[in-house]
């Protein structure tokens, strides 16, 4: 009896540690139109992409959630955050990207660092509590696509003093950090890394941003 008793007391821990490894990996994507791929088809958004190339190395992972929405910036991010009844408590994974449209209409950089820091600190809350489950995208630089070449250089400055407030936010909260913008600028050689729209990312140039995210994002979720 006591010998049934240990093997049924094995069985079911083994199915409950069986039934934590195989639990899909639930993936909360924020941002604004490069989180939701403006001007690509769905499966060509860099979360999908991401999420895809996930479950290639072995990972079950469910359809990214992503609350995004072209020409959002910090602050119209965190009210829709803040207004969704259908977000979960907590995510497996969580990813930022903003502020594009802070610089884009005339926002300082001063007023992006506290909302830039309130979203981040949401994130990791949205994480549960867990900062080494969220990562931060920086912003690209569309001064290199046709619909920003008049004020290329402009733009560039703009967009790597923004990317100094995220990746200093990043590093103080013990983030990943990935540097997309290098990518983003190759754009004024390469026509195939920008959309038909001549302003934001082919799903060519997503794909390179999953490249360089994929293995420290599979990394982050074997801790």
């Amino acid at each position: 009896m006591k010998r049934l008793l240990s093997l049924l007391t094995f069985i079911l821990l083994n199915n409950i540690i069986m039934a934590q490894d195989t639990a899909p990996i639930s993936f909360l994507a924020l941002g604004d139109s490069y989180t939701i791929g403006e001007s690509v088809s769905e499966t060509e958004r860099w979360p999908v992409q991401l999420a895809a190339e996930l479950v290639e190395r072995g990972y079950s992972v469910k359809s990214p959630k992503i609350i995004a929405k072209t020409g959002w910036r910090t602050d119209e991010l965190m009210d829709a955050i803040n207004a969704d009844e259908q977000l979960a408590e907590s995510y497996d994974l969580v990813s930022l990207l903003i502020g594009v449209n802070n610089q884009y209409q005339g926002k300082t950089v001063t007023s992006y660092e506290p909302e830039f820091e309130a979203l981040l600190v949401k994130a990791i809350e949205l994480a549960g509590g867990d900062a080494d489950r969220v990562f931060v995208v920086s912003i690209p630089d569309y001064g290199k696509t046709p619909f920003g070449k008049e004020k290329r250089e402009q733009i560039e400055v703009a967009i790597d003093k923004y990317n100094e407030v995220n990746k200093f936010f990043a590093k103080k909260y013990g983030v990943k950090y990935f540097n997309i913008t290098p990518i983003s600028r190759r754009a004024a050689f390469q026509e195939n890394l920008v959309a038909s729209d001549g302003l934001h990312p082919s799903g060519e140039m997503y794909t390179e941003w999953v490249d360089l995210m994929i293995s420290k994002v599979a990394r982050m979720l074997k801790k």
